[in-house]
């Protein structure tokens, strides 16, 4: 580097970076040697890559907070004594924290087989017992003593760095000093970030893995504590779940019940006709889909008249919810089976839950797909994807011919036409999920869809009264139901779609006035945000049925196996909706995160309580006729209502893919 003339401060702090690379790869090394799998060394070469940019990332922001204090000339280490002190000081104490995390990880994954976490923070509310066990268990003094030992290797190789570089007299012009510092602080910059790209290097990307030990491996301590602090009182109470598993086990028709346990497996299989032939499944996942705004309710506008075409031809669920409001909160209760209670960010965001069983992975023999328009860096859904889904052919924003239109990816109606063109060409039986994303702000209508799709405008007053803010919000829901009849429309014309059970759900709905649409309820327990359509549509497969019994997104996946004659294991809380037992047991658990509202639908009635104040409500869903809350009600539906509640919290932790 003194050939280029580069500033003995930036020598210094790339071989310090260095170094400390070297020490984390080691002892990712150390990890895989300590901690012994059935995967083989030659197959975590993308766990290490994926591991040294994450290292990488926590290594640039302790270089980079030193080359920015060494700016100042009374703090540059080799320029003044402060300087070199006060950088000593800071690598002091990284280097202390890089040992103490590293050892109390190993640690920590030799006792859960996990990587060291935010929940480690909960073990201080009992201290005492926390660290008489740690005392019991673990060679403390050993182990103080590595940390000890550890600490003064990495400070005696800095200093050796340091002593040796202040021998050469560098003195670079003022300009290549300019240009080496704003060189070097982009590269820490982009280290930091991670990528080049949209979004940055998140935890999720280990689960990209497919694989929960090669994720492991490639995270670091830093990586996954701090990824996980925000998520530590995410638990949930045993004795709780316990005290209702009898009643959740019934209305879920377990068929080996078992408390101790908490066994909720039901083991599913169909009788099969000889000669049967697989169908294949196109899951679509709508954006923003709210029930009062469609045809499908009489809405007078009449924005969905082709989704409602459909809805005389297949099975369709006029009373259908999301378990809570929120895209990634919806793909996972869709995906999982879990409402998903979390009540702090997202489950898809915690990495203490990614790993999850799916009903998806019983369709064997099926290959896999999920297209997206955008990225699945947001919310990090790309984790809970790849993780669970075996095999997954996993298609986003690069991926497609079509240009991008806005911050969501390529429109709707080009991801529909290339999922289309990609589907016609699958000769195995296929199991595909889309995910549309034009429903949503800033709500873009295609230029090169304008001329075929009109753009409409109507007076304020009429929008607001039947749902909609403006005209942009109208037209954009407008503009999905056009994308669903280009989409079908396509897809009839391939060889693969009369042997296709379609499936269309909303991920949530959007709160807003439905009073002259609906019964009162709905707007004023703000079930408009739940509430959303789901079709089962295939006319060569299944006939015609319609049923306003109260259903949840958790059952899709297993009225899909139904439906398919797939032998599954459900492990979740979804149920298959053409069930007799089901429907006799009908339910749709709600939970409205902001307020902290938790509710239970049955029959004609909404039971919401306050989970701070404990204040109860009930709403007719029938007709605005008054509702009592009687004694008996209350009890039969908060007893519900907490029963599903507790136990979506277990199996948030709990519902791991099974091996």
């Amino acid at each position: 580097m003194q050939k280029f003339n580069v500033p003995r401060y930036i020598q210094w702090l790339v071989i310090v970076g260095l170094f400390y690379l070297v020490v984390m790869l080691l002892l990712r090394l150390a990890f895989v040697f300590s901690f012994h799998h059935t995967v083989l060394f030659s197959d975590l070469g993308a766990s290490f890559l994926l591991g040294l940019r994450f290292d990488l990332r926590i290594v640039s922001i302790v270089v980079l907070i030193l080359f920015i204090l060494g700016c100042f000339r009374i703090l540059h280490p080799f320029h003044k004594k402060s300087g070199k002190k006060t950088s000593f000081i800071i690598l002091g104490i990284f280097s202390f924290i890089l040992c103490f995390f590293y050892i109390i990880d190993f640690s920590f994954y030799s006792y859960l087989s996990q990587r060291l976490s935010g929940s480690i923070l909960n073990y201080a509310e009992d201290a005492a017992i926390s660290m008489s066990m740690v005392w019991q268990t673990y060679p403390v003094i050993l182990l103080f003593l590595s940390l000890i030992v550890g600490v003064v290797f990495l400070m005696w190789v800095i200093r050796k760095a340091h002593n040796s570089i202040a021998k050469k007299y560098i003195q670079p012009s003022k300009p290549a000093r300019i240009g080496w510092g704003i060189t070097f602080f982009l590269l820490l910059a982009i280290s930091i970030f991670g990528r080049v790209g949209q979004y940055p290097l998140r935890w999720s990307d280990a689960f990209a893995l497919g694989n929960d030990y090669k994720s492991q491996v490639a995270l670091n301590p830093f990586q996954s504590f701090f990824s996980s602090l925000s998520f530590r009182r995410s638990t949930f109470d045993l004795s709780k779940v316990r005290a209702h598993y009898d009643l959740v086990a019934d209305y879920l028709s377990v068929t080996n019940p078992n408390k101790d346990q908490l066994n909720f497996d039901r083991l599913v299989s169909p009788t099969v006709p000889d000669g049967y032939s697989p169908p294949n499944v196109v899951l679509v996942i709508c954006e923003s889909f709210s029930a009062y705004k469609s045809s499908m309710i009489n809405n007078p506008l009449n924005t969905t008249p082709f989704f409602n075409e459909m809805v005389n031809k297949g099975i369709y669920f006029d009373r259908c919810f999301s378990p809570t409001y929120g895209t990634a909160k919806g793909v996972w209760a869709i995906i999982t089976g879990t409402p998903e209670v979390q009540l702090n960010s997202t489950a898809s965001r915690n990495p203490a839950a990614v790993d999850q069983h799916t009903i998806i992975n019983d369709f064997e023999g099926y290959e896999k797909y999920y297209f997206l328009g955008g990225s699945t860096s947001w919310a990090n859904i790309r984790g809970l994807l790849t993780n669970n889904i075996q095999n997954l052919h996993l298609y986003e924003e690069g991926d497609y011919k079509a240009a991008k239109i806005d911050v969501w990816g390529i429109s709707d109606k080009n991801l529909f036409l290339e999922s289309n063109k990609i589907l016609s060409k699958e000769r195995k039986p296929f199991f595909a999920i889309v995910q549309t994303a034009d429903n949503h702000r800033p709500y873009t209508i295609p230029d090169e869809d304008k001329n075929e799709f009109k753009v409409a405008k109507l007076p304020a007053d009429t929008l607001v009264k039947y749902g909609f803010e403006n005209n942009e919000e109208f037209n954009a829901f407008r503009y999905t139901d056009f994308t669903f009849q280009k989409f079908i429309t396509s897809a009839a014309k391939e060889a693969y779609f009369k042997n296709t059970i379609f499936v269309f759900i909303g991920d949530h709905g959007i709160y807003g006035n439905a009073h002259d649409l609906l019964p009162d309820a709905f707007t004023n327990m703000r079930l408009t945000a739940e509430h959303i359509p789901l079709l089962f549509y295939a006319p060569a497969l299944i006939r015609p049925a319609r049923f306003s019994f109260a259903v949840s997104q958790i059952d899709v996946l297993p009225t899909i196996a139904g439906l398919a004659k797939i032998n599954y294991l459900n492990t979740s809380i979804g149920r298959d909706l053409l069930q007799p037992a089901t429907q006799q047991k009908e339910g749709a658990y709600i939970i409205d995160i902001d307020p902290r509202n938790s509710g239970f639908i049955r029959g004609n009635l909404f039971y919401n309580k306050n989970m701070n104040s404990n204040q109860k409500t009930i709403g007719n869903l029938y007709n605005n006729d008054q509702i009592d809350l009687t004694d008996s009600i209350n009890h039969a539906y908060e007893t519900m209502t907490d029963a599903l509640y507790e136990t979506s919290r277990y199996l948030l932790l709990n519902n791991k893919k099974r091996q």
